[in-house]
């Protein structure tokens, strides 16, 4: 005869119900652990009535509109945790201000904020956060709107890297923890605007007049040249 069978009824449901609190603790112990997990990787986000939302498709199902913001935020999140946002707002006047409309293409705002010092992998610092201004087909994904702007690196479907950071990885598990007061605001580094950049001319876009110049030059040298050379052989054989 088994030693519970021996027990008092009162002694073997009291032993039953603690044996199955013992493993309601456990599976619940379990399932707080796998909620605290936390990985490092970079989140997909819309700007949406003045906030940040996290993107419910990917970059490459998601067409954004002209005039439309996407973002990228690289951190560490815990799994049951709120996303940790762009740090900066999706401000489409100020990214776009020095990006001209075009007939058949759309413009569309990008905030990319690779976090902080502490979210980056070990040996790693993340670069500034930046805004920049894609003008792409009118059909172009969110993932072709970011590789107009950026280099990335992609790994199975899952952007992994931008603008080579982090330089390795790619949704990693760490046993870092986000922090528990929300990230301050930065100020994006943007394009650099219409009238901070070189007239027409001086960097290559105008009417190479400078350039027409010298080479009518030149051509008039070389063709001065060979009048001399003709006049030369002329008079040589005028000689003999």
């Amino acid at each position: 005869m088994s030693t519970i069978a021996a027990r008092p009824p009162a002694v073997r449901a009291a032993a039953t119900l603690l044996a199955t609190l013992l493993a309601a603790l456990t599976l619940l112990a379990t399932a707080g652990s796998a909620e605290a997990a936390s990985y490092r990787y970079w989140g997909f986000y819309t700007w949406t009535n003045g906030t940040w939302t996290f993107a419910t498709k990917g970059p490459d199902q998601t067409k954004p509109a002209d005039g439309a913001v996407d973002g990228w935020r690289f951190a560490v999140s815990a799994e049951s945790g709120s996303p940790r946002t762009p740090r900066a707002d999706g401000d489409f006047d100020a990214i776009c201000a020095s990006t001209k409309a075009a007939t058949g293409k759309k413009r569309v705002a990008v905030v990319i904020d690779a976090g902080l010092p502490a979210d980056a992998p070990a040996g790693e610092k993340p670069p500034a956060a930046r805004g920049a201004c894609a003008l792409v087909d009118a059909t172009a994904s969110s993932a072709q709107v970011l590789s107009a702007v950026a280099k990335t690196r992609v790994e199975k479907g899952l952007v992994c890297g931008i603008d080579g950071y982090p330089s390795t990885g790619c949704g990693d598990q760490t046993d870092a923890t986000p922090p528990a007061t929300p990230d301050a605001q930065v100020r994006l580094a943007l394009p650099a605007a219409a009238a901070d950049k070189p007239s027409s001319g001086d960097d290559g876009s105008g009417p190479p007049w400078a350039g027409i110049a010298v080479a009518a030059v030149l051509v008039a040298a070389l063709a001065g040249a060979g009048v001399w050379r003709a006049r030369g052989a002329a008079r040589s054989g005028a000689g003999s």
